[in-house]
């Protein structure tokens, strides 16, 4: 660790104030006398104590390539140029550094020899000295080094600025040509990659989409993140470096694919959702390939919660599915795309231990979930998480899932009666906070207790009153028609309480859609735009024969 006396602080106090009080203004023929300043050419011109330095491509402060020396043992990591000046001359010493304990100084300079130092630096920092030469100097040591035990240091941009020495410094730059064979060398649901020809001359690179600047790199490529689905984008690049920036290159398209599993087909107007059950409690054990056909959304039940918080996975039970295997799973997936249906993740369930509680576990449950979408080929995500949840971050956590996996993405939830009863629940305001890109809230009117409906009279569950009361909550509440579905259970097996016939959800139906059916409470308007039903599950919905979708799947694709 350095010590510096207080003797040596205040003499270079002074004599950096002195130099800066005489330095007079730089004249017309002042340039950088050191070469190689930007380590473009490895440590050409450098030599490195101990073979203590290298060259890195990331990261810069300027250009491709910057120093990194690392002291080691009684070795402080030294790197070293000699650099041609003129005598009775002042000269500006500087350069960027980052890391560890970091110096720069210059010696043999025929007066006094000055340095200056930092410790470590998180970020690019500029140190700066000046020194003047003596009557017969010529020619500079300038140096970089580190301190005894500490981390390696970066350095970049290293600067001798004074009269022209007669050295040959390194050239002074002009602007570059414009980047020539730009191509679009990949594409997914949410990016586009591109690629193109190096530019001499050039430090740099700037890529525009449609006409503005989005990144910079260093290299001859770029992937452009963060795209929606299906959607053509325009591409140029242009060549940078200190002198300025070219003119644009010409211009390519790029068009993103379909969102994962993504068949193409749009969600029909009025959809029936089902819970597709991942385990064998009873009901009837099927493949995804058995599910009946009137099913346009089918939720695998369930993903799992792993140790990195806010994180999930699926695993499929296939002993528990009679062998059923990973690779019939995904084929059975893309088959039912094919048919026009949608298949989403679900996360939660009654003993679902998921916690998005922060920016971490909101950013691990986006990129986990989007991870599943490219691995299984699902269409989204279902919420039910039964056990409470944070709105401000599962908000966060699913626009980060939209922004990945494009406008194609299917979201839906299936909250308790209980988390939306009000707005200022918080399920309900994350149903509202992401509202532009949910799909349906499917509420389980199921396993509740008695509820308030909209019009503040108290509902018992089992009755039209009950689903459609409620649902004109969340219909008068800032929900879109089109996001509201009732959730009932198949049969009476699969929920402990609330199973009404099929025949009664179709009543609920077509009270709110058309005003008609209703029972003792009638809203004050219909919503036609109502998106449908959902049921747990379509493996109690086989062992019961099919009754409730073979009922209520035909009405709900025949509402207004």
């Amino acid at each position: 660790m350095p010590i510096l006396s207080k003797k040596r602080l205040w003499t270079t106090t002074v004599a950096l104030a002195l130099a800066l009080g005489f330095a007079g203004p730089a004249s017309a023929a002042d340039v950088n006398n050191a070469k190689n300043a930007g380590f473009e050419s490895g440590l050409t011109n450098w030599t490195c104590s101990a073979s203590s330095g290298t060259t890195v491509s990331s990261p810069v402060h300027g250009g491709s390539a910057a120093l990194k020396a690392t002291p080691a043992g009684q070795d402080n990591a030294k790197c070293a140029q000699t650099v041609a000046v003129k005598p009775n001359a002042t000269y500006t010493l500087s350069a960027w550094v980052q890391g560890g304990y970091a110096y720069l100084g210059a010696t043999g300079t025929g007066t006094t020899d000055v340095s200056t130092w930092t410790p470590d630096a998180a970020s690019w920092k500029q140190l700066t000295t000046t020194f003047t030469t003596g009557a017969s100097t010529t020619s500079v040591t300038v140096y970089t080094h580190g301190w005894y035990g500490q981390a390696a240091y970066l350095a970049d941009d290293v600067s001798v600025y004074g009269p022209d020495g007669g050295g040959g410094g390194d050239p002074t730059p002009t602007v570059p040509a414009a980047p020539a064979g730009l191509a679009v060398s990949g594409t997914s649901s949410s990016s586009v990659s591109l690629s193109w020809n190096a530019v001499s001359g050039a430090t740099g690179y700037h890529v525009y989409r449609n006409g503005t600047k989005i990144t910079a790199v260093t290299g001859t490529s770029a992937t452009v993140t963060g795209l929606a689905a299906s959607t053509s984008y325009s591409f140029q690049v242009t060549a940078v470096n200190s002198a300025g920036e070219s003119v644009k290159s010409g211009t390519v398209t790029g068009t993103t694919t379909a969102s994962p599993g993504d068949g193409g087909s749009a969600l029909p107007k009025h959809a029936v959702t089902g819970y597709w059950q991942n385990f064998n409690n009873g009901a009837t054990v099927q493949k995804l390939s058995a599910v009946q056909s009137q099913y346009d959304i089918i939720a695998v039940a369930f993903a799992d919660a792993t140790t990195t918080p806010g994180a999930v996975t699926f695993n499929l039970d296939s002993a528990g599915l009679g062998g059923y295997t990973v690779d019939q799973f995904k084929a059975d997936i893309k088959a039912k795309q094919a048919a026009g249906k949608k298949v989403v993740v679900s996360v939660g369930g009654q003993n679902g231990t998921v916690s998005v509680s922060d920016p971490t576990s909101a950013a691990n449950f986006a990129n986990s979930v989007y991870a599943l979408m490219q691995t299984y080929g699902f269409d989204g995500v279902d919420i039910d998480l039964e056990n409470g949840l944070n709105a401000t971050y599962m908000s966060q956590a699913l626009r980060s899932l939209s922004a990945k996996a494009g406008p194609g993405l299917i979201l839906t939830m299936a909250p308790q009666t209980i988390d939306m009863q009000s707005t200022s629940n918080a399920y309900f305001q994350t149903a509202l906070n992401v509202k532009d890109i949910l799909t349906v809230v499917n509420m389980q009117y199921y396993n509740s207790g008695s509820m308030l409906g909209c019009d503040g009279k108290v509902y018992s569950q089992g009755s039209v009153d009950f689903l459609t009361a409620l649902a004109c909550i969340q219909l008068e509440g800032g929900l879109s028609p089109s996001q509201v579905g009732l959730g009932l259970p198949a049969s009476t097996s699969g929920a402990g309480s609330g199973y009404v016939s099929p025949s009664v959800v179709n009543n609920a139906l077509d009270c709110l859609t058309k005003g008609t059916a209703c029972g003792s409470f009638k809203p004050a308007k219909t919503y036609p735009d109502l998106r449908g039903a959902m049921t747990w599950s379509t493996n109690w919905d086989a062992a019961a024969g099919n009754a409730w979708s073979n009922t209520v799947g035909p009405h709900v694709h025949g509402l207004p």
